[in-house]
């Protein structure tokens, strides 16, 4: 799975600090499990009936190592885009950003304690 745009981010940040940071690598570290699901195979396995759209929906859910759980979603906007791989890494993608924040309010916590 290609991160790239996770990495560019952290390689222009990298170059940039001079001060503890959260990084890429500290939040990949902390993730005991990643996990995609398809919308709309979700949906069926429940027994009910999926709409078409929902097919084209991947959802990623980190749970972290202390059971803390992040999910992150991509769909495209057109259906004939659709691409399984791309959806995993951009749901990836989403999930980590949605992290991000999450681990700065840590990192300032210990810093300010």
């Amino acid at each position: 799975m290609s991160t790239d745009s996770l990495r560019a981010t952290e390689a222009y940040s990298a170059a940039r600090a001079t001060a503890p940071r959260v990084t890429l690598q500290s939040m990949e570290d902390k993730i005991e499990s990643r996990v995609f699901i398809n919308l709309g195979d979700a949906i069926e396995r429940t027994g009910q009936t999926a709409r078409r759209p929902t097919f084209l929906m991947t959802l990623c859910v980190l749970t972290m190592a202390n059971g803390y759980v992040v999910t992150g979603q991509s769909a495209p906007a057109s259906a004939e885009n659709f691409d399984a791989e791309k959806g995993r890494t951009f749901a990836y993608e989403d999930a980590i950003k949605k992290l991000w924040p999450l681990e700065g309010y840590l990192l300032r916590e210990k810093l300010y304690g």
